[in-house]
Order: C-alpha cells, then sequence, then structure tokens
C-alpha cells in the first residue's frame, strides 16, 4: 500500500524517574534524511537511534526530537567540582610571581576560582545500555504514529492516483479506437486536395495508395500504445505493492509522458494531439502527487 512522505508521531514513558517525550515528524523529500535531537546525556544513542528509523522509512526527511522532562533545571543536575591539583598550581605560580616582583597583596580565594579549570562541571553518571533498553520501545511507538499517519494520508493519494490513471487510461483507448481510421482519413483528404488542385484530371491511384501507406507508416502509434498500456498495468501492480515505490512511479511516470510525446509527433490528427494534451496534463498532475509517496 502506498504511504506519504509526511506525518507525525508522538510517545512517551517514565525512565529513571524522569519523562522523557519522543515526537517525529517526516517531510517530503527525495531521499532518507535523518535528524536527532536529543540530550546531552543520551547523545551516544544517537546511532542507534538513526538505525532504527532507517529500517523503518525509505523516504522522507525525518526529525526525531527527545526531551526529557524534569522539574530541575540541567545545570541544578549537574556536579560542581574544585579541581584542586590545578588550584594549587595556580596558587605556586601566583606565589612565586609575588615574591620575584615583591609584591604584598593577597591571594584571595577570588582570584583562584576565575582561574580556567579550576572549578569543573560533570554530568549525572547514567548507565546508558539501561537507558536505551528503556527508550527503544517509546521511539518503537512514536514511529508507530508517524507510520500510521503516513499509511492513511497514503490511502488517500492512492484513490487520486488511481482515478487519474483510470482517466489516463480511457484517453488512450480513445486515441487507439481512433488510429485505425488516420489512414482512411487521410487518403480521403489528398485524394480531394489532389483533385482540387488538377481540375478534376485523372490521377494515378497507385500513386495516392503508395503515398497514404507511406504516411501510415511514419504516423503508426500501435507501439506506442502497447508500451503505455505496459506501463499502466505495471503501475496497477507497484501500487499495490508493500514496498516503498515513489521512485517507482516517478519513473514509469516519466516513460508514459516519453511514449504521450512520440504518440503526439506522429499523429497528424487533432483530435488525437488534443487527446495527448489531456494526457500530459494528467501525468503532470500525477507527477506533482508522486513527489508525497514514500
Amino acid at each position: 500500500m502506498i504511504k506519504s512522505m509526511t506525518g507525525y508521531g508522538r510517545a512517551e514513558a517514565i525512565i529513571n524517574e524522569k519523562k522523557v517525550v519522543i515526537e517525529i515528524k517526516s517531510l517530503n523529500h527525495r531521499f532518507l534524511e535523518v535528524f536527532i535531537r536529543l540530550p546531552g546525556t543520551y547523545s551516544p544513542l544517537e546511532p542507534e537511534i538513526k538505525k532504527k528509523v532507517s529500517e523503518r522509512f525509505a523516504r522522507g526527511r525525518i526529525e526525531v526530537s527527545i526531551r526529557r522532562d524534569s522539574e530541575q533545571s540541567p545545570a541544578a543536575e549537574s556536579r560542581f567540582e574544585l579541581n584542586l591539583p590545578v588550584i594549587r598550581n595556580y596558587y605556586g605560580m601566583i606565589s612565586s610571581l609575588k615574591e620575584e616582583l615583591g609584591l604584598k597583596e593577597e591571594i584571595g580565594l577570588g582570584v583562584l576560582l576565575s582561574m580556567k579549570d579550576a572549578i569543573t562541571v560533570s554530568e549525572p553518571v547514567i548507565d546508558i545500555g539501561s537507558v536505551w533498553e528503556s527508550l527503544q520501545p517509546v521511539l518503537e511507538c512514536a514511529m508507530d504514529g508517524l507510520e500510521n499517519m503516513r499509511g492513511q494520508e497514503g490511502e488517500i493519494i492512492c484513490r487520486d492516483l488511481r482515478e487519474r490513471f483510470e482517466l489516463i487510461g480511457s484517453l488512450l483507448e480513445k486515441i487507439n479506437s481512433k488510429a485505425p481510421q488516420l489512414a482512411l482519413e487521410y487518403q480521403k483528404r489528398l485524394a480531394e486536395r489532389v483533385k482540387e488542385l488538377t481540375g478534376g484530371i485523372a490521377i494515378d491511384e497507385g500513386r495516392l495508395v503508395q503515398e497514404v501507406a507511406i504516411m501510415a507508416e511514419r504516423s503508426d502509434i500501435t507501439e506506442e500504445i502497447v508500451r503505455f498500456r505496459s506501463h499502466l498495468i505495471q503501475m496497477d501492480s507497484i501500487m499495490r505493492s508493500g514496498e516503498a515505490v515513489g521512485r517507482k512511479i516517478d519513473f514509469l511516470l516519466q516513460e508514459m509522458n516519453r511514449e504521450a510525446n512520440t504518440i503526439g509527433s506522429k499523429s497528424p490528427d487533432a483530435e488525437i494531439s488534443q487527446t495527448v494534451v489531456e494526457i500530459k496534463s494528467e501525468l503532470s498532475r500525477l507527477r506533482e502527487q508522486a513527489q508525497n509517496v514514500e
């Protein structure tokens, strides 16, 4: 079944006494791109998260946001420690400088603590393996929500695509029913034109038939119609598959457009040319719609 590339999913759970919220949204994109925003303490999990998302989705720009809510700010959760070896070094250097320059002012605590790396900050230590074990089901749940929304929108797109392909198929059969008459109509018009130009003088019927045969061969569109029908059959099969089909649909639409152009250039009939314009107009709408398909 066809799936859209746009959608949204959300899930939350309590992990290590903190509420974790995962939000996933996806937009149209030619390929698969995954962007992840997560707390610093979860940063080692980014490759695993990206891998999980890539296993579920084939196309689209997918943004994963993981938020860990708490009553305390990140700074309040952090641990501040004095870096005593560094502070002692600073004190020894400053003391030596005082003695060498004969300075008498005291070395205050504020001076020492303002030195670089005198105070270190450490994030809370967490068991990242345990966090990932708890986080995976939440991520899967959020992806389920995204996939469901993409599937629902895909059903709407699928119905629109099928209606347009059915219309194109009927237009193609209209051309096919008209094609056998082209040679006879051309022969009639040619004979009338020759008679008009020659003032009613008898003409070589054999030569006239030969000209009609040459025109018929040049304007034969049987091969293009057969290929176009084949593309429509392939399209129906693709749309019934459960795979990501966006690129395949785009390729077949290009092939259909090529066949339509050839039919239009080979056929001298105004009615067929107008029908080709209608087919190409529908193909253009289909190409726009196909940009939404995974």
